[in-house]
């Protein structure tokens, strides 16, 4: 790759000494370098040579003067017009920047995908107390054995020096997202002519790998308490789903339990995991493609391609905004492109390949992960004869009430089916609300009993 930085290349020839090597991940010595040459979370702090990625001094660090909690979050950059726009018939032009799933698009739909590009701000930001955590794993945190767990870390991100894709992935998956919280994930899957039905679905999350002065030790392996219930259409209403994630699933499997309502009883669901279809998707996304990837990484082999400079979606608050209908955001073949926003930044690449013998229905994903969040911003997926299948965006917003960088919207293509899944669609309902006093007594298979409608 032409834009790979002499930092991550540095990075990147560890990956030739294997996981033996990788285990090791702890770095006191660098830690300084967090307010130096990096920042807080491990990301270039210095601008691109070009000018056209700024240095990073701080992100977001206080809301826009008018937003008030619980409000939808307005746009912090409410003046920025768009640089230029990507078509159908320049997008060639702009290849180097663009990822194999962003250029499929737009050779499927070049008369109606686009992408505004915009002035790149980089508004990542997160809470003091994570930037001191961070720190601290840096000094400490290690990979458990094959990758699959982390070792005497808490609370920030586990690997604010990252060597090799577990850690990057580790990352991702422990990016702060607040305590405990509680949103609105509504679900749309148009068909390829653009009609559609909704499906709301409100979660419930209670992360305790977050909770101030505990550790990882104190958690019981547990990461994340997550319950799912679909609020309509009817024929769904009332189904729900409760997921014990672990934090390292070679030692505990994730555990995962049902409620249907017509049977009035609650069911272990073993299969709730790797590609099995996720809630009311079409089978248009799979279980780990939540939060763009979640789960046990075993099925796989990962690695590091490098980084480079990429326009992906990014402070994509006209997603985002209160009163937009499902209207307006739902088109054959793509949502709405003029609601979405991009900006030229830094990411990581990797690559998973499918393990020879183990089973998956994509033979080989590439993620494309946010520098300064660690969050996965696009992906790529190809079925089992290395074509590409499937092109997933999460379009990002700084929700600076906590601060964290999450999605507003995940949007999932089928590029061969003409098809897609997209949720997050909150812009008329209650927008997410973090650190909600959440007691892991509510996530209990009893308490899901208990709480399952009749």
């Amino acid at each position: 790759m032409r834009t790979i930085t002499k930092y991550t290349l540095s990075l990147c020839i560890g990956l030739a000494f294997g996981m033996g090597q990788a285990v090791a991940g702890a770095k006191p010595d660098q830690v300084h370098r967090l307010s130096e040459d990096l920042t807080p979370m491990g990301s270039e702090r210095a601008g691109n040579a070009a000018g056209t990625i700024p240095e990073w001094t701080g992100g977001i660090t206080t809301p826009p003067a008018e937003y008030k909690p619980g409000d939808h979050h307005q746009n912090p950059f409410p003046g920025d017009k768009p640089l230029f726009r990507i078509t159908g018939a320049n997008f060639q032009d702009y290849a180097d920047q663009l990822s194999v799933g962003q250029k499929a698009t737009f050779e499927k739909y070049p008369d109606t995908y686009y992408m505004d590009v915009y002035p790149s701000r980089r508004s990542a930001s997160f809470p003091e107390h994570i930037y001191e955590m961070t720190a601290k794993n840096g000094a400490t945190a290690r990979l458990a054995e094959n990758g699959e767990g982390v070792l005497d870390a808490a609370e920030g991100f586990p690997f604010p020096f990252p060597e090799n894709a577990y850690e990057l992935m580790w990352n991702h998956k422990l990016k702060y997202k607040g305590t405990g919280g509680v949103r609105y994930n509504t679900q749309i899957a148009p068909t390829a002519g653009g009609d559609f039905s909704v499906t709301v679905i409100r979660e419930e999350l209670l992360g305790l790998y977050y909770k101030r002065g505990v550790t990882i030790e104190e958690i019981d392996n547990i990461l994340l308490y997550f319950f799912q219930e679909v609020e309509s259409p009817a024929r769904l209403a009332g189904n729900i789903l409760l997921v014990h994630e672990t934090l390292n699933q070679q030692i505990t499997d994730r555990q995962a339990w049902i409620y249907n309502p017509g049977q009035r009883r609650v069911r272990r669901a073993p299969n709730v995991a790797y590609d099995n279809p996720g809630t009311a998707s079409d089978g248009l996304r799979t279980n780990d493609m939540t939060d763009m990837f979640n789960g046990a990484m075993d099925r796989f082999d990962w690695t590091v391609v490098g980084k480079k400079e990429m326009y992906i979606p990014y402070n994509s608050y006209g997603a985002h905004a209160e009163g937009v209908t499902n209207e307006e955001f739902i088109q054959p073949g793509h949502l709405n492109p003029g609601l979405m926003r991009y900006e030229l930044h830094r990411v990581w690449v990797i690559e998973a390949n499918l393990k020879e013998g183990m089973r998956h229905i994509n033979a080989k994903r590439t993620y494309y992960l946010d520098e300064d969040s660690y969050q996965i911003a696009l992906i790529d997926h190809y079925d089992g004869r290395l074509q590409l299948w499937r092109a997933s965006e999460c379009h990002m917003i700084n929700y600076y009430d906590v601060p964290t960088i999450w999605s507003t919207i995940e949007t999932h293509y089928d590029l061969q089916s003409g098809r897609y899944v997209a949720q997050g669609f909150d812009n008329t309902t209650a927008v997410n609300t973090f650190n909600v006093e959440l007691s892991p007594a509510q996530f209990t298979p009893q308490a899901l009993r208990s709480r399952g409608r009749r």
